[in-house]
């Protein structure tokens, strides 16, 4: 039941006095984790450390979009709510982890959806969507300009299917031509995507295929969907199953997103019973 870390006992994400087991759907954090093209480095130091002052304290500067993160509608539409404004139920709940495999560039349809989920999705589910890419998650132009994406028919459905969060294992809420990596607002940081997309596609042109900029976050943030962004670590181990999920937030003031611990629940006995909060 209990396993040995650095000479100290603790209980297992398998094996714990509570019956469940815990899965890891998130990617490290820390020096050098992979980042979006124009983001400022994450950077850490230890302000205190053993040699100096008996205690470890540290100081990270980073953007909160970075590795596995949640973004609050903020984020992208203005006028909705920062992540603090969320009520907490929407950081946890039960719901479904998608196979649905996507090569280079390829598109999260509503149709692919459908497909998996259509008969199994619930109001109010949790939707993860694992396409396969979080395997190339890394300091690489293939995984942040070359990724599959979700297009805005995938919004739709979300929409139809009342979900309350949406997440997967690419690098934005939307195709990557669909932001700034491709031929939008800020963009596009990777100018060389344009003539390779033409030869790819047949003839078409990236802003053919993707003229709107991040319309699926815009779909989604305006119908109080939150989106997970760079879901990974153990996504594979509970892909087709309904789990429940956990990935709270800071409670930052006006925050645009927050850094995750998303982590999948299962409880194979079905003992585990939430306290009803009665007075002891």
């Amino acid at each position: 039941m209990t396993i040995t870390i650095c000479g100290i006992e603790f209980q297992s994400n398998t094996d714990n006095m509570m019956g469940l087991e815990f899965v890891n759907l998130s990617h490290r954090f820390g020096f050098q984790s992979p980042n979006w093209p124009y983001f400022q480095d994450v950077h850490i130091e230890r302000i205190h450390y053993m040699a100096k002052s008996g205690v470890l304290s540290q100081r990270i500067t980073t953007t909160m979009h970075n590795s596995t993160h949640i973004d609050a509608p903020a984020h992208v539409v203005s006028g909705t709510p920062f992540i603090d404004q969320v009520p907490l139920p929407h950081f946890f709940g039960t719901g479904l982890v998608l196979s649905i495999p996507k090569k280079r560039w390829e598109m999260i349809t509503y149709d692919d959806l459908q497909r998996a989920a259509g008969h199994a999705v619930r109001p109010g589910d949790v939707i993860i969507i694992n396409t396969g890419w979080h395997k190339l998650y890394d300091d690489n132009e293939e995984y942040f300009a070359y990724c599959p994406g979700l297009v805005p028919s995938a919004a739709d459905w979300f929409i139809e299917k009342r979900v309350k969060v949406v997440g997967h294992d690419t690098q934005a809420n939307d195709h990557p031509l669909a932001t700034a990596i491709g031929p939008h607002r800020n963009g596009p940081l990777l100018p060389h995507l344009a003539k390779e997309y033409v030869e790819w596609s047949g003839g078409r042109t990236w802003d053919q295929d993707h003229p709107e900029w991040e319309p699926v976050h815009r779909k989604l943030f305006k119908s109080g969907i939150l989106g997970i962004e760079n879901v990974g670590g153990d996504l594979d181990r509970v892909t087709g199953k309904r789990v429940t999920f956990a990935f709270f937030p800071w409670n930052w003031d006006r925050g645009d997103g927050c850094i995750v611990r998303l982590v999948a629940i299962t409880d194979p006995k079905g003992t585990y019973r939430i306290e009803p909060g009665e007075s002891f």
